[in-house]
């Protein structure tokens, strides 16, 4: 049985998350996107709890960074809600919703659990903060394959219902997130024709 734990990440892990990162988004994913030292170092004191690793082992496995926001539905892009991946200028301590801007796992790691866990630790984040809900902007990496013949709304239509599989958006669907909308533009991500896809897990303990 493997032995999974999730802690906070600290700057000390720098290397550890550089390189779950290098791993988990290889080329010709923009390799600026990948964190720095100052990111980290700004996501573990603007919202310590939502910054996390995952270890196998001891081994770094996975990680995933989140902030507070209050959300509103309207149209945005990473950055908007990421601040550029330094968080201090979108995270909102009286907000409503986790958003999660990053989750990853290097590749030896999956399968084993580890990206459950770390969404299951966001879960319970939500709980424990007394959140709405939490929503992340999922990539959508297969559909640049299927660009030529369907919209980008067509293409997450089918993965919902099974037609398709992408790597990233059906795992989030076998979370129990539902998808809300699609956005154009949210993300500089060829492979996702720079799409992105807004989900939502509503906590069924919030009043």
């Amino acid at each position: 049985m493997t032995d999974i734990t999730v802690r906070p990440y600290k700057i000390e892990d720098f290397d550890e998350l550089l390189e779950i990162q290098k791993e988990a988004f290889p080329p010709p994913f923009p390799e600026d996107l990948l964190w720095n030292r100052a990111q980290i170092a700004a996501h573990t004191e603007a919202f310590p709890a939502g910054a996390m690793i995952a270890e196998v082992d001891g081994e770094a496995a996975g990680s995933a960074t989140s902030l507070i926001i209050r959300y509103n539905g309207k149209k945005h892009t990473w950055d908007d809600v990421a601040d550029e991946g330094y968080i201090r200028g979108s995270h909102k301590p009286g907000g409503d919703t986790l958003y999660g801007i990053d989750l990853c796992v290097r590749p030896k790691f999956r399968g084993t659990g580890v990206a459950k866990a770390l969404y299951e630790a966001r879960k319970q984040l939500v709980k424990s903060y007394g959140l709405k809900r939490y929503i992340a902007g999922s990539r959508i990496p297969g559909y640049h394959k299927y660009a030529d013949e369907l919209t980008a709304e067509e293409y997450v239509e089918k993965v919902k219902n099974g037609e398709l599989n992408d790597e990233v958006l059906t795992f989030m669907l076998l979370q129990g997130l539902e998808i809300k909308h699609v956005l154009a533009d949210y993300l500089d991500d060829e492979e996702s024709c720079h799409y992105g896809v807004i989900v939502e897990w509503q906590n069924p303990e919030f009043s």
